[in-house]
């Protein structure tokens, strides 16, 4: 049985690992960068944008995981820690900041 994770700290790393594909890592960043669309087409029109905000979110990450990294998601054993860091990701990424994350986690980033 695996060890369970009980500090951010470790699961970090851990998170980082459970993508290391970058085709894992784009299909989450279309869905995280999707849950803002729909965040604000929720908050300008109200109604069922709202269902279409997690959705997008997991929808994309599920698929990436199941089809791409052929793993088990994160989010169905860390849920809330697996949400904050698909947007530590996906800010890390936009600003350029990924890589050392990466580096560190022990995920290859060469071509």
């Amino acid at each position: 049985m695996a060890r369970t994770i009980t500090r951010y700290a470790d699961f970090w790393p851990y998170y980082l690992r459970e993508h290391a594909k970058p085709a894992t890592r784009r299909l989450h960043y279309i869905g995280t960068a999707l849950t803002f669309l729909f965040a604000a087409l929720a908050i300008l029109y109200g109604s069922w944008w709202w269902i279409a905000v997690p959705l997008a979110g997991y929808g994309f990450a599920w698929v990436a995981h199941f089809r791409v990294e052929r793993n088990r998601p994160a989010t169905f054993t860390y849920p809330l820690w697996s949400l904050v860091s698909d947007y530590r990701m996906f800010f890390l990424a936009l600003s350029g900041r990924l890589g050392p994350h990466l580096h560190r986690a022990g995920v290859a980033t060469g071509g």
